[in-house]
């Protein structure tokens, strides 16, 4: 019988994750500071990884602690493990997301059945955290230009994330998660703007400007560093082009931006 833990399972990927899981009839482990587990404190990992066979698993932030939880994962049993990562990862300095690369890293050395999710910026980031406080504050400033974005739906993301958990045939596989076609910030901005009847202004940084703005913000120094890279990497195109990743393995098209903006903006 597979018992699923799902790690980050408040968050918005894992919260979705354990929905889907749900519906399909499962009951899975949640994981999350709600329910007592803390990166920070290895004691608290093993209750959840007892008796579990498969985990989702996100990055913990502090980079040396993915291997430290991948052998416990093993040495408790774990068989399966899908691993949510970046898209573009493999084209990312090290320096930058070294959560996600000591992640994968892990998660490829080990002896599990494991897939790893490289997705793309979520649509939901306009919505939920991240960018939802300025978005309706009427004003977004990010260090963008006008190359597109494939944005992702978390969603889409969970359905795949269950189907590797649940499935076979993922084992070894690296899938790239994007929407069905790239958008730039202006558009996504002004699609929501048009939803919610509500002017929003987007504002393009310098990344020096977006540097200063998270730091006045009280972002450490890595952080800014760190998201400054990945603008870095979407201003230069290597997240733009769409993959049917999403459409291949779930039979349908991956959800639209404007599907996404109907559902949420309405």
């Amino acid at each position: 019988m597979t018992e699923i833990l799902v790690l980050g399972a408040t968050g918005k990927t894992g919260r979705r994750v354990v929905r889907t899981l749900e519906a399909a009839g499962l009951t899975p482990r949640k994981a999350s500071r709600a329910t007592g587990f803390d990166w920070n404190d290895p004691s608290t990992w093993k209750p959840f990884l007892h008796g579990a066979t498969a985990t989702y698993l996100i990055a913990p932030e502090d980079p040396t602690l993915a291997a430290q939880f991948t052998e416990l994962a093993a040495a408790s049993g774990v068989r399966r493990l899908v691993l949510l990562s970046g898209r573009g990862l493999d084209k990312t300095p090290p320096d930058v997301f070294q959560s996600m690369h000591a992640a994968e890293k892990a998660v490829r050395a080990s002896d599990f059945t494991w897939t790893v999710l490289r997705a793309n910026n979520f649509n939901q980031n306009f919505s939920e955290e991240i960018w939802q406080p300025e978005i309706q504050a009427g004003r977004l400033s990010l260090p963008v230009d006008d190359t597109p974005e494939p944005f992702v739906d978390v969603q889409d993301i969970a359905e795949v994330a269950a189907l590797a958990l649940t499935t076979d045939d993922h084992q070894g596989q690296t899938y790239d998660l994007t929407g069905p076609e790239g958008i730039t910030f202006a558009a996504a901005v002004s699609k929501i703007a048009a939803a919610t009847g509500r002017p929003i202004e987007l504002v393009k940084l310098t990344p020096a400007e977006y540097r200063e703005a998270l730091l006045s913000q009280g972002a450490p120094e890595e952080v800014a560093t760190e998201l400054n890279g990945m603008f870095e990497s979407m201003r230069a195109g290597v997240l733009a082009t769409p993959t049917d990743d999403i459409s291949r393995l779930l039979g349908r098209p991956a959800t639209s931006f404007d599907a996404y903006v109907s559902e949420t903006w309405r």
